[in-house]
């Protein structure tokens, strides 16, 4: 109820009698379905709700001292008068204004705040203070109602991209990998995703400084294909100084997310598979939030790539890349002719002959080999994308193949691999450019490297015949219950798809097994880019081996990172129970 200016009026409820209160000091009332503790402090009758903000503890069973109320569970503190919180983990209480007629107490039970704008500032506060089950409640009041998404992952990636001085990390890659989830996910479980994502930022940010801006260079910029030599430039020299101001400026002449991934993207190939590919997967990531959050956040994001590219570890200082083949001598030559090797082909097309045969290159065959059958896919016609998606494909078998005898730390190198792959394909489907095509090729050395990782290889699971696939899924959550049930569940994953089961039934249930764990920022990688790539492929083939081979890779490597503490879970359902007003602190 608002007044005609547009204030609350107020509405004032009897309550309770004063001589009731002073009985004991304090006393707990309903009043219009609010639950209300009465305190009389120092000669004045106080009302706050009685539910402790933090998690839901009677303020009943706290203690007033010197007009702090404090909640007995984990030693929140309100001023009793207003109820704001002396402890930022707990929020403010609800203050109930009260007026005493006689020997009655009334109490104003008119809304007061508008939870949405509240909650708003609470994330911001769960953010700065990495505080998980703030962030938890802030998420679930904004998406409640069919909320918008976008709102909170805009708040947490222009945090991401400002507070932490090293710029983009893994915190900021859950968060978009998380988004990029949510349209796979059942809608009960978005926003636990979007809430991980957060928290992975909040907790990547905690302890650093913030990070300050480069300003643009005065007066008229240089013209883009300037910037764009200067900062690679000052990457290859390791200046991130001089590389962030050329970004900036490009930015604020103008250039467009299109331009700039150019620039990006061929400053982070110039030199073979920096820091195991994270700094290119960093990037693509940066492009696919501004997709979702919006161009205006470009500055702070892209700027925040660079400390990335300018400390990386290249692979031409490494001795695996240079003996007993120097394969960066290798891809140096070969892609000295790729400009010809475009510009010769044929109309370039979405399929390849023989796609069989170059996996097969990848996986099993030597470096000159391989390198040969690429440059060969591009003069007969084959498309940038077409190829980047081949190469990824067979990075994403190594994992389906992961023997289980290997070291259990290996797994992440194959998944350095994949997750690699994929961002060059999602790039070249963005910005394709001859620089960019680079990381094919390296990426394709990378699988070679891997090779041992299926010495012996697992074997990919067949069809059975069976048409339960359905069923299939019921047995898997059980399974990621146990640990190293990595094999049956890539064959869980596999029957479900060749016995007909559907495949966007089987992507959200392994989302919602990626989200119950405490789950790594790599695991987390693996499962978005195998759903990203078995769209692709699913839509060119559904019946493919291709398809179920991706989703099989993602089931194995969540099994192999199963189970965990899942505490990340108990503070979200703890989260999930204040948000629908059950009591969290009651008798078993």
């Amino acid at each position: 109820m608002t007044n005609t200016n547009g204030a609350t009026a107020r509405h004032f409820v009897q309550a309770a009698s004063l001589g009731a209160l002073r009985k004991s000091g304090y006393l707990t009332v309903q009043v219009e379905g609010h639950t209300v503790a009465l305190f009389e402090h120092q000669g004045q009758v106080y009302g706050v709700d009685n539910r402790c903000p933090h998690m839901g503890f009677p303020l009943d069973k706290g203690s007033v001292n010197d007009g702090i109320l404090t909640c007995y569970w984990h030693y929140a503190r309100f001023d009793l008068a207003t109820g704001g919180a002396f402890d930022q983990f707990a929020d403010d209480v609800r203050a109930f204004p009260v007026e005493v007629r006689g020997d009655e107490i009334w109490v104003d039970v008119a809304p007061k705040v508008d939870a949405r704008t509240h909650q708003r500032d609470r994330l911001r506060v769960g953010l700065e203070r990495d505080i998980p089950l703030v962030i938890g409640k802030a998420v679930l009041t904004l998406l409640d109602n069919n909320g918008d998404p976008v709102e909170p992952f805009r708040t947490g990636l222009r945090f991401g991209a400002e507070y932490r001085q090293r710029g983009w990390g893994q915190g900021l890659t859950m968060l978009v990998c998380m988004m990029n989830l949510l349209p796979h996910l059942a809608a009960e479980e978005r926003p636990r995703a979007l809430y991980q994502g957060l928290a992975a930022v909040a907790r990547d940010c905690a302890g650093s400084p913030p990070r300050f801006y480069v300003r643009p260079l005065p007066g008229e910029a240089a013209d883009f294909t300037t910037l764009k030599r200067w900062f690679r430039r000052f990457i290859d020299v390791r200046d991130a100084e001089g590389a962030e101001r050329c970004i900036v400026s490009a930015i604020h002449a103008g250039a467009d997310h299109r331009q700039m991934a150019d620039m990006l993207f061929s400053a982070v190939t110039d030199h073979r598979y920096i820091d195991v590919g994270h700094p290119l997967d960093f990037t693509n990531k940066a492009f696919e939030a501004l997709d979702i959050a919006g161009w205006e956040l470009a500055e702070p994001v892209l700027t925040s790539l660079v400390m990335g590219y300018a400390d990386a570890a290249r692979m031409e200082e490494s001795n695996a890349w240079r003996h007993p083949i120097d394969l960066v001598g290798l891809l140096e030559e070969s892609f000295a002719t790729l400009p010809q090797a475009l510009a010769n082909a044929p109309a370039r097309g979405d399929s390849l002959a023989d796609r069989d045969a170059l996996v097969d290159t990848l996986l099993n065959g030597e470096p000159p080999d391989t390198v040969a059958a690429l440059v060969d896919a591009l003069r007969a016609g084959s498309s940038m994308e077409t190829l980047a998606g081949i190469v990824a494909y067979a990075a994403a078998l190594r994992i389906a193949r992961f023997h289980t005898s290997n070291e259990f730390g290996d797994w992440d190198t194959a998944l350095h691999t994949f997750t690699f792959a994929n961002a060059v394909h999602q790039g070249l489907r963005r910005a394709p450019s001859v620089e960019l095509l680079r990381g094919v090729f390296d990426a394709a050395m990378s699988i070679y490297l891997d090779r041992f990782l299926n010495m012996p290889a697992a074997r990919l699971p067949t069809p059975n015949g069976r048409t339960d696939g359905q069923h299939a899924l019921t047995g898997l959550s059980s399974l990621l219950n146990q640990q190293q049930q990595v094999n049956q569940a890539g064959q869980a994953v596999a029957h479900h798809l060749y016995g007909g089961g559907d495949p966007a039934a089987l992507r959200a249930h392994l989302g919602a097994l990626l989200l119950r764990e405490d789950r790594d920022f790599h695991t987390i990688q693996s499962v978005e880019a195998a759903f990203r790539q078995h769209e692709r492929l699913q839509a060119n083939n559904p019946q493919g081996a291709e398809a179920v081979n991706v989703l099989v890779a993602a089931g194995r490597y969540l099994a192999a990172h199963a189970p965990t503490v899942r505490a990340q879970g108990q503070t979200y359902q703890i989260a999930s129970r204040l948000h629908r007003g059950e009591a969290v602190a009651e008798e078993e």
